[in-house]
């Protein structure tokens, strides 16, 4: 028994200890990850997080654009290839909409069609049109304008707005989703992303390659901010949520509540529906009910690719041919997706728990193929 405290002083003493250093050495956050993520059951950041964060609001306005259904709507089963999809990668919500009209949509797992799931990176595709909004609106000047008019201390930098949202900024930035030492572990779990994001410095030439970095859409949703004088959920809300008359508020995580800086680079908590209005906004070239709501020049230049070399990457979408056939798709972690064929006019929005086997941080896992490919099946029946 003796033996027994001894044995469980030591170890609280120990615990103890690197509980301090880890403060001491500003690596607190790491316990805040473990407490939302292990305490929680899971390995890695989940669709339902929110409740463990302070959220912003982003209002939906009086009036509600309703998905009218298509008359073929859910005549078709899913493939059998889908339905295991699905079963075994933990989907929540799979939408096809085709000629602007639900024509297939099933939830799974107890979520429904209202249900709140966190969007993880398909939010930078909403940075990068809140930019294409700013600019649009007067508040930053184009993408050709340097970081450095917002924040002085990139003076010695000649990366650009544009740099951010294309993945082009030379930021020092490693982009690591199961380190807890990682820079983007610590985006995520820190109580002020701000300081996290300026002390990144850039260390390459910007404006000459595509490299994906979470750093580089943070520090343009700092930057709008800035240039706006609004918060983003706010200027989200103002620019699209409202306009494209989204059924539901939505949230948006924030590091702290002190701090209250929305996490730019991922983390809109929202549903398939409402996720695939900003798709279909792209579609229509920046229009929704015949008002232009985002330049038509700036949606066709971010969906191509910026870089020969790069064909996958324009400015804040993903871009892929298959089938034949070209899609442009906002893309999230643990296989979150709205993936937009214009010129079949279709939106298939795939949210859930996981993207299956592969490396996570490929350009594009398999199962974004079998989506594809399975919901072209279910329409060609």
């Amino acid at each position: 028994m003796k033996f027994l405290k001894k044995f469980l002083k030591r170890t609280l003493i120990i615990i103890g200890v690197l509980v301090l250093i880890m403060y001491v050495f500003d690596y607190g956050y790491i316990l805040r990850g473990v407490r939302v993520v292990y305490f929680t059951g899971h390995n890695t950041a989940f669709i339902d997080d929110f409740p463990y964060f302070e959220n912003d609001i982003i209002e939906k306005g009086d009036k509600t654009d309703v998905w009218s259904n298509h008359k073929d709507y859910n005549s078709v089963e899913a493939t059998g290839i889908l339905k295991r999809a699905n079963e075994n990668w933990g989907t929540v919500a799979f939408v096809i909409i085709k000629n602007d009209s639900i024509w297939f949509e099933e939830y799974y797992d107890g979520f429904d069609e209202n249900s709140k799931t966190n969007s993880f990176s398909m939010a930078k595709s909403y940075v990068s049109g809140l930019l294409g909004k700013a600019i649009m609106d007067g508040h930053i000047k184009s993408l050709d304008q340097p970081i450095s008019d917002f924040y002085p201390e990139y003076s010695y930098a000649k990366t650009t707005v544009g740099d951010l949202a294309s993945m082009a900024s030379g930021l020092d930035w490693v982009e690591h989703y199961t380190s807890p030492f990682s820079v983007t572990a610590r985006a995520n779990y820190d109580d002020d992303l701000a300081e996290t994001i300026l002390n990144q410095k850039v260390i390459k030439t910007p404006s000459v390659e595509f490299e994906y970095l979470s750093g580089s859409t943070q520090l343009l949703g700092m930057i709008i901010e800035k240039a706006t004088d609004r918060t983003l959920s706010n200027y989200l809300s103002e620019s699209f949520w409202k306009p494209l008359g989204s059924s539901d508020n939505a949230l948006w995580q924030l590091d702290d509540e002190d701090n209250r800086l929305a996490k730019a680079f991922c983390c809109i908590g929202s549903s398939a529906k409402d996720f695939a209005r900003f798709g279909k906004l792209y579609k229509d070239h920046g229009k929704w009910n015949g008002q232009q709501i985002l330049d038509s020049a700036f949606v066709a230049k971010s969906v191509v690719p910026r870089f020969p070399q790069s064909p996958e990457y324009g400015y804040g979408w993903w871009l892929k041919e298959h089938l034949g056939k070209d899609f442009f798709m906002m893309q999230g972690h643990l296989g979150q997706y709205v993936m937009v064929e214009p010129n079949d006019n279709i939106i298939i929005v795939r949210l859930g728990h996981s993207k299956g086997p592969g490396n996570p941080l490929e350009t594009y896992t398999d199962d974004i193929s079998i989506y594809i490919e399975e919901a072209y099946e279910m329409l060609n029946k």
